[in-house]
């Protein structure tokens, strides 16, 4: 069931990439909450608005933010329009109108009707948005900056691409050529309709050497084997092949975090490399010491994964430094890259892997 309030509009703090970080008073406290102007319109102080407070009220990962459902003190302007005709969010009172990468009124139709091959291009395939800064510095550490990346997210998690401060903070220090965002998720540089075409988007329009996918903040899980949203990472590694390109997927792993399911090598990627990804990837680990090595390694071996994926080992440490000097902070569930190394230095891993593959 949903939560709705009602709230007043202390102060707009700040509008990042069309999205606007409110206060708001809230029944007598002052409540943090994030507003869309694409969805909503802009509000301004004073303004009172509709707020879905679910996500707080049930301490869901949405980092203590309501959502402005409505301004109630004015009806927004239309918002820009354009010759696209995709609708994202579709059939729901919030559906979003797009130019996707891929219809006739597009500019990069015909590139993206010419489509033959991606042509062996590696494409880092993760699951949490927490690994795509530090895959990214993998690439650009190998490369001493050069290798031209680009960024697919999917609808797996969040759907606004806007939400992301570390797609922000990574343009911002030229460390992604460009986004696109597929199927429902919005507010790329490019959208497209799905993961197909948005591999083919990154390649043919962005011209990225290397392409990582990941879903936007957040994810779903359950605790089952099957409930949950990270089973896309084998999904997105058929694509990639079936495409033409190098999957490289990103295991997660941790060995800070308490829960059995997700020590050593999570059991949400040891079911998407072993049930769901049909077609072989490379998977990057990081160096370990001996006993988390071995743990790994058994996992591994026992799932039946080793059989048909290529295990690649790297240093992932690389990647760390190269965000600690564009000083860019990470953090996955909370944890540092000093809580938990090992889960950053496996998506740094899978960037000095891809940085190997890169066409020259």
């Amino acid at each position: 069931m949903i939560s709705w309030k009602k709230g007043k509009v202390s102060r707009v703090l700040e509008a990042l990439d069309h999205i606007q970080e409110l206060d708001v008073e809230v029944e007598g406290t002052l409540c943090c909450a994030w507003n869309f102007p694409l969805l909503t319109g802009d509000v301004s102080t004073g303004d009172y608005v509709y707020l879905n407070t679910t996500a707080v009220e049930k301490k869901l990962g949405s980092g203590g933010y309501h959502f402005v459902i409505a301004n109630l003190s004015r009806i927004p302007d239309p918002a820009p329009g354009d010759d696209g005709h995709i609708m994202k969010l579709r059939y729901t009172p919030y559906q979003v109108k797009v130019l996707s990468v891929e219809e006739e009124a597009s500019p990069f139709h015909q590139q993206i009707k010419d489509f033959e091959s991606l042509e062996g291009t590696p494409v880092i395939v993760g699951t949490l948005h927490s690994m795509l800064a530090p895959a990214a510095a993998g690439c650009l550490a190998a490369t001493q900056g050069r290798a031209r990346v680009a960024f697919v997210m999917t609808d797996g998690a969040a759907l606004p691409l806007t939400l992301s401060k570390t797609v922000h903070a990574l343009k911002e220090k030229g460390m992604l050529a460009g986004t696109v965002s597929a199927g429902h998720a919005f507010g790329g540089d490019l959208e497209s309709v799905n993961i197909y075409s948005g591999l083919i988007a990154a390649y043919q329009v962005l011209k990225a050497e290397i392409i990582i996918v990941t879903m936007g903040p957040g994810i779903v899980g359950t605790g089952t084997r099957w409930g949950t949203t990270a089973l896309e990472q084998g999904e997105i590694i058929n694509a990639v092949s079936v495409l033409g390109g190098q999957p490289i997927a990103v295991p997660r792993i941790s060995f800070a975090d308490a829960r059995p399911r997700h020590r050593g090598v999570s059991h949400h990627t040891l079911t998407a490399l072993e049930r769901v990804a049909l077609r072989e990837a490379i998977i990057a680990l990081p160096e370990v010491n001996t006993e988390q090595h071995d743990l790994i390694n058994k996992q591994l071996e026992e799932s039946g994964i080793l059989s048909h994926h290529r295990v690649v080992v790297r240093d992932g440490s690389p990647a760390l430094r190269y965000l600690e000097g564009q000083g860019i902070t990470v953090k996955s569930m909370g944890r540092t890259p000093v809580d938990d190394p090992v889960f950053f230095l496996a998506a740094g891993a899978a960037g000095s892997v891809a940085a190997e593959l890169r066409k020259k």
